[in-house]
């Protein structure tokens, strides 16, 4: 049974399959056989009882949907006769206790890191060069190839040397079904022989649409969101572009890297154009400016730091019915494992707890942190609503296709994540961590923002789960992409990290897995190696516009 169906909790009213399964197979289940009515293909679910109209549906021992119509006893679950429902929340009931995991083995276990004046410990050491407005955007693309080409830091030009290939056939007149049937190889990415700071993981650039013409909420939250990345320990210093008249004020910049250090020493290069006698004088003056920054950043050299200076952002995207019975609760275990070790953890993705709320507001160690979490999480619900949506419309095709559903199916699998540990904090956007423990953060759930405002609240490395497949990264912040499934981490191997099947199958445990993955994140900590993120470029970065995004 453990290889063909999963109860995922006793009071749950439906068995997951982990294999596709045929219409008419016998499953044992409850001391008797199951005959199912219909083929389930594996990550889906199926009732193993009979589900009358209107019934709660139940998976984790959470409310995950009801029945709109009869559910037979063996028959698949799907949208037609599932609808999204969850179960309210209300103020904390009884007293959380928690057990920590055994951490003898890695109570003396360092990274090697960059330490910072204020205390800060980062996994790479990067220069940041960002524009307060995206009229910089242009200016900031031509310094990006000048920095990158002189010093070398630009990426192998695979994709141009494959153009090029083809248009020498082209030229030589050969058919388009020779060109079609041209194959390449690998991307070949590597680090450059010819880099002039060998200290310095690199530059990154950065760019986004906001800064001026929308509202003031989002120009400052995005200053707060570029004063965590520039206060971040992974950012040796920053290179600052302004236009000069936009809504996102360089004093505005300074007051939020303020107050998220009242201690900042970094060296920040703030360049302003409209007080520059052109462009080509701004244009020069940040070069030389950056320059000497790199070379004082340059002289930082890793050295051993415990595991308690170590902020992970948990992240799940392009998730799967299999999400939240492999991945998520590894990486939930790894984060168990980091906050009795003293370290933080960062549970983000606010549409994604719709439905656990009430777990989360028991596990917060003061009332306080109780009642942030949901007032943020009914005003965000609340806003959603003002504009016709709500959070039952964050499951996307993909995720319905493979098993998720509702947003609550999906929510109580993405919440596993967060493993068992107390609520130590609780974030709005674009708050900067301080607390060490389990942190919730207030972001959507969509893949590029949230991981983009997990870094920005001081994530120093994130581990991002996925079922179906996602290539997002981040510019300063490894990320870590674990597969829910084996298939996945063999199709898509060149964006995958740690493959967690072995947990689906019953090769290995939860804990096993976590265990694993703590250790691979002491390695990419220490620069031993890098993330396929990392070695594909992949450098994302937008900023949440405090809308409706899910």
């Amino acid at each position: 049974m453990q290889n063909i169906v999963l109860q995922l909790d006793r009071r749950d009213n439906v068995l997951i399959a982990l294999t596709d399964l045929n219409g008419g197979q016998q499953i044992p289940f409850a001391g008797s056989n199951l005959t199912l009515r219909s083929s389930v293909p594996a990550k889906h679910k199926f009732a193993a009882q009979d589900i009358a109209a209107g019934s709660e549906i139940t998976m984790y021992g959470f409310l995950v949907g009801r029945a709109v119509k009869p559910i037979p006893r063996g028959e698949r679950l799907s949208t037609s006769n599932v609808e999204h429902d969850a179960s309210a929340f209300v103020e904390p009931t009884g007293e959380y206790r928690w057990v920590p995991p055994d951490v003898s083995r890695w109570k003396q276990s360092s990274f090697a890191g960059y330490r910072r004046s204020d205390g800060q410990v980062g996994t790479r050491n990067h220069w940041l060069v960002v524009p307060l407005v995206f009229c910089e955007n242009s200016n900031i693309g031509v310094l990006k190839r000048a920095f990158e080409d002189e010093l070398g830091l630009a990426a192998p030009q695979v994709y141009n040397r494959q153009v090029a290939e083809l248009a020498q056939l082209y030229r030589e007149g050969h058919s388009a079904e020779t060109i079609q049937a041209r194959v390449f190889e690998g991307n070949g990415s590597h680090r450059s022989a010819n880099r002039v700071f060998q200290n310095i993981d690199g530059i990154k650039f950065l760019l986004h649409e906001g800064g001026c013409g929308g509202t003031r909420e989002d120009s400052n939250n995005l200053c707060g969101l570029i004063a965590g990345y520039i206060n971040h320990p992974n950012v040796a210093g920053a290179t600052v572009l302004s236009l000069g008249c936009q809504h996102a004020q360089t004093a505005i910049l300074r007051d939020e890297i303020e107050r998220r250090n009242p201690h900042f020493d970094k060296p920040l290069m703030i360049l302003e154009q409209q007080r520059s006698g052109s462009e080509f004088a701004m244009l020069s003056d940040a070069i030389r400016r950056t320059f000497v920054g790199l070379m004082k950043a340059n002289e930082t050299k890793r050295e051993p730091a415990l595991l308690s200076n170590l902020c992970l952002g948990l992240k799940c995207g392009g998730s799967d019915g299999f999400s939240g019975v492999s991945a998520n609760p590894a990486v939930g275990h790894t984060a168990d494992l980091l906050v009795a070790l003293h370290g933080r953890a960062i549970l983000s993705e606010f549409p994604e707890l719709c439905g656990v709320e009430q777990d989360f507001i028991n596990r917060s160690v003061r009332p306080d942190v109780a009642e942030r979490f949901a007032r943020l999480m009914r005003a965000y619900q609340a806003r959603a609503k003002s504009v016709g949506s709500g959070f039952e419309m964050n499951p996307s095709p993909g995720n319905i296709r493979d098993g998720l559903l509702t947003d609550a199916m999906k929510s109580a699998g993405a919440a596993k994540k967060g493993g068992k540990s107390p609520v130590t904090a609780v974030l709005d956007y674009p708050e900067y961590s301080t607390v060490p423990g389990l942190n919730l953060q207030c972001t959507p759930g969509s893949d590029v923002e949230c991981v983009t405002a997990q870094v920005g609240a001081g994530a120093n490395l994130v581990l991002f789960t996925t079922g179906l497949g996602t290539p997002t990264g981040n510019p300063i912040a490894p990320v870590v992409k674990i597969a829910s499934n084996s298939n996945l981490a063999r199709r898509m191997s060149d964006i995958i990290d740690i493959d967690t099947g072995k947990v689906v199958t019953g090769e290995t445990s939860i804990e096993n897995m976590g265990e694993r993955i703590l250790e691979q994140v002491i390695s990419v900590a220490s620069g031993e190696t890098k993330t396929k993120a990392e070695l594909n470029g992949q450098n994302d970065f937008i900023p949440w516009k405090r809308g409706v995004s899910l």
